[in-house]
């Protein structure tokens, strides 16, 4: 009798919860557990819009990490266990692989693997575009059968590649005169006397110092005879020239984080600058008539990388499985493209860009009418063409990729030493 009104009460129970969408306390309910992925890397791509978006996509949880990339590459490399996924720049391989702090990804759990086009996989995006010095992605893509990282295809890679493009510099076009694409805008320009107090490079000596190198040489104040891999001779020369610079006060500094990088710009405190595309579409946003140079001595080039954590296992690492397939989903890459960035796998995230802003990102063609940035802002105005032209034509112009080089250890002190200057 006892258990009779037991089960009538429970029936019960269960009726009114089914009516009224209560639960009573007893009645044990399953609710999935929502994973959380902890995904460290910079501003370029950590930014709320995404994390929102992926979030109600995935139903998972995401923590974002963004900071200074020195700061966060070496978070990664001492503390494998902060960080679930791992995103910036190509240029960071070799020392996370060395580190063991990040595991191989298996391109067959990657459901649009095969999309991925030929820059990364082979390092040329046409079949006559440079390869561009220094460590190509595909250099460093494949895990190898004894565990090194090198070109030839394994079905394990050391990072999924996604985001990339070409760097150069940015120059205010009311104060510096408007140059020829590829024939006049040069990379010495980051040395002109005419811009003296008013420059600036990037703070990262992975990056800044192929700047300030592409500006040295295209100067004839030193010769590398390979820059993606310079000498330690090679490396004081260059800094000696570098020192003496910002002692005489032509560099008004350098910048760590891309919203610093349009104050300067914004301020006036800089009219020539090293500078990323989304820095240049906010300053054009806020009306400063910013522009991004093809140079002629080719742009220094990078490729975003998302890396697993070595210590990431079991329903986390299946959820950070899910956050990097979305990348390649579509709607990710076109959202990158309205600041200047490209996907590996274009073609899937072309539907979710209109017609005109699909010509003028990747095909170079002028805007049909004017097209706003990440932020809404317009970044674009019409009739506007993209510095540099078509996707592939920025690609056929690298002259070096970003790139960790055998001095490595050396140049972070070389480059203490230009900022102590």
């Amino acid at each position: 009798m006892e258990r009779r009104r037991f089960l009538q009460r429970t029936a019960g129970a269960a009726c009114a919860a089914a009516t009224t969408g209560a639960v009573p306390a007893h009645v044990h309910v399953h609710v999935p557990k929502r994973h959380t992925v902890r995904v460290l890397g910079t501003h370029v791509t950590l930014q709320e819009p995404l994390r929102r978006r992926a979030e109600a996509d995935l139903g998972i949880h995401l923590e974002f990490e963004p900071g200074g990339s020195a700061a966060v590459l070496h978070k990664a490399t001492t503390r494998p266990e902060s960080f679930d996924l791992y995103e910036q720049w190509s240029n960071s391989i070799d020392v996370l692989w060395q580190a063991g702090a990040i595991q191989p990804i298996e391109t067959d759990r990657i459901a649009n693997w095969s999309e991925v086009n030929g820059l990364t996989k082979t390092g040329r995006i046409t079949p006559k575009a440079n390869l561009g010095a220094g460590d190509a992605p595909c250099k460093l893509l494949n895990v190898q059968p004894d565990g090194t990282l090198g070109p030839e295809p394994t079905g394990r890679v050391s990072f999924l590649p996604y985001v990339h493009n070409v760097d150069s510099f940015a120059y205010n076009a009311d104060v510096v005169p408007r140059g020829r694409e590829y024939e006049e805008e040069s990379w010495g320009w980051l040395l002109d006397e005419r811009w003296h107090g008013r420059v600036a490079l990037v703070n990262a000596p992975t990056i800044g110092l192929f700047d300030a190198a592409l500006a040295v040489q295209a100067k004839g104040l030193v010769e590398f005879e390979d820059i993606g891999n310079m000498t330690r001779a090679e490396i004081d020369e260059l800094f000696q020239v570098l020192v003496d610079l910002r002692r005489a006060g032509h560099f008004r500094g350098v910048w760590s984080s891309v919203p610093r990088s349009v104050e300067l710009m914004a301020r006036g405190e800089t009219v020539v600058q090293s500078m990323f595309s989304p820095g240049v579409s906010a300053a054009c946003g806020r009306g400063i008539p910013c522009v991004y140079a093809a140079p002629r001595e080719g742009y220094r080039a990078w490729h975003g990388v998302m890396c697993l954590s070595s210590r990431t296992t079991g329903a986390v690492r299946d959820a950070a499985y899910e956050y990097v397939n979305w990348w390649l989903s579509g709607w990710p890459g076109a959202f990158i493209a309205r600041q200047g960035y490209y996907i590996s796998n274009p073609e899937r995230s072309r539907p979710h860009l209109a017609p005109e802003e699909w010509d003028y990102w990747y095909r170079g063609l002028p805007a049909a009418h004017d097209l706003t940035g990440t932020d809404g802002k317009v970044s674009v105005r019409k009739g506007e063409v993209r510095s540099g032209g078509s996707y592939e034509r920025r690609f056929e112009n690298v002259a070096v990729w970003n790139t960790v080089m055998d001095h490595y250890e050396y140049t972070l002190v070389r480059w203490r030493d230009f900022l102590l200057a």
